[in-house]
């Protein structure tokens, strides 16, 4: 695979690549997260208001991930044709649409196609900015650019949290998609009109030639080496965070509503730390010659460690630093996606980075479903919450699976042919 970059092309000062490329890119990405994280807050609302099972509620929620992951491949399609300002502002259009759906839904079937709706307008939300990094950012500090994109993407989570509940309490979860959608709709219109096209040297493949771009990228033995280990870990982080982390924290460790959100923002506030923190990490050690991948395979052990004092349901102070580090190092294999675009080059940049995107969301949607079912297998609490065996039983389940995927992936790590 090529590991070269554009040609000479036109070149952004450091404050306009910041406000015009970066700025408006990473506000997306943060409305993505605030959408895929916001029903651990309003969970209450919906199983009161519309009667949902603990089943019923994995799965409307997961309808955004099972949407955001399936639009993944046409998505790479798209960006490597149309680049990230035209369809990243074109798709949000969508998930402005199903957020109106969504506020005036009355059964689980609407909620769950509104929800899908999101889920695809916001498939772009980091793939679209991880694209516009490698239009326009050099390869040393695409590490860093990524992850300041994914770190301030955690905003989003943060408001998911107490800024919600309060949201909520004072104008009601359907009000809150409404303001939403509009919110949704002027984010469109900044990426469309204030981010500039760029140009590439790239000639614009045939749709016969980028599918068999794709083809490359499903078929290559460094894909199917990496991605187990990708889907299994992100998946796992973004089934548990954005839905069952909230549940959790009250029928686990007895938290109130206000202090399920306040737990929820301390996690959310330990992602953005751990995402800048990562990036931050890998461009340093990139600069001396350490490989991303490195530095990701340590991140990821601290994150199955921290999962197994969470399965073991610590209590008191060990609660935090589980927590803490979950929230931290989650979403740190995303690192690997500097790396794949080196491996596969700015041609297949967008379609090698999707299709990743596809596994890891199809993986969510599936997690976050299984949690929701298992937990139904056992009966509701005499306070009506859902047994803590069954969140034991279900996040036991999905750490074994990603034992197993990294056990996996340590036996070959892929390299670059320079490494």
């Amino acid at each position: 695979m090529s590991a070269s970059s554009p040609g000479a092309q036109q070149q952004l000062s450091l404050p306009r690549l910041v406000f015009t490329v970066l700025a408006p890119f990473a506000l997306g990405y943060i409305m993505s997260y605030f959408y895929r994280s916001i029903n651990a807050v309003v969970a209450p609302n919906l199983v009161e208001d519309i009667g949902l099972t603990a089943g019923q509620l994995g799965l409307l929620t997961s309808a955004y991930l099972a949407a955001f992951g399936l639009f993944q491949l046409p998505l790479g399609l798209l960006l490597d044709r149309f680049g990230p300002r035209r369809v990243q502002a074109g798709v949000f259009c969508v998930a402005a649409a199903g957020s109106l759906l969504f506020a005036i839904g009355e059964s689980a079937l609407v909620l769950s196609i509104a929800r899908a709706m999101i889920g695809m307008g916001f498939a772009g939300g980091l793939m679209s900015g991880f694209k516009a990094v490698v239009l326009w950012v050099p390869p040393e500090r695409r590490a860093l650019a990524n992850g300041t994109i994914m770190s301030l993407g955690g905003l989003g989570l943060l408001a998911a949290t107490v800024p919600t509940e309060i949201a909520v309490q004072w104008i009601g979860w359907r009000a809150v998609f409404v303001v939403l959608a509009g919110v949704t709709v002027a984010v469109a219109l900044l990426i469309f009109f204030v981010v500039p096209e760029k140009k590439s040297d790239l000639a614009v493949e045939p749709l016969n030639r980028q599918l068999a771009g794709l083809a490359s990228v499903l078929t290559h033995k460094v894909f199917w080496r990496m991605t187990p280990l990708l889907a299994a870990t992100a998946g796992s982080h973004i089934g548990i965070q954005t839905l069952w982390a909230g549940p959790w924290f009250r029928d686990v460790a007895g938290f109130d509503r206000d202090g399920v959100a306040l737990h929820l923002g301390m996690v959310a506030l330990a992602f953005v730390i751990g995402i800048f923190g990562g990036g931050a990490i890998a461009d340093y050690f990139g600069r001396r010659g350490v490989s991303a991948l490195t530095v990701m395979n340590w991140m990821l052990a601290a994150y199955l460690v921290s999962q197994g004092a969470i399965v073991l349901e610590v209590s008191g102070w060990a609660l935090y630093p589980a927590w803490i580090v979950f929230g931290m190092t989650g979403q740190l294999a995303i690192i690997s996606y500097v790396w794949l675009a080196v491996f596969y080059g700015p041609a297949l940049s967008g379609r090698a980075t999707t299709a990743t995107n596809l596994v890891i969301f199809l993986s969510a949607f599936a997690i976050q479903y299984a949690v929701g079912a298992i937990i139904d297998l056992y009966p509701l609490t005499a306070a009506g919450g859902y047994d803590p065996r069954g969140y034991q039983t279900s996040f036991a389940i999905v750490l074994g699976i990603q034992v197993l995927a990294f056990l996996w992936y340590i036996t070959k790590v892929p390299k670059l042919p320079e490494e």
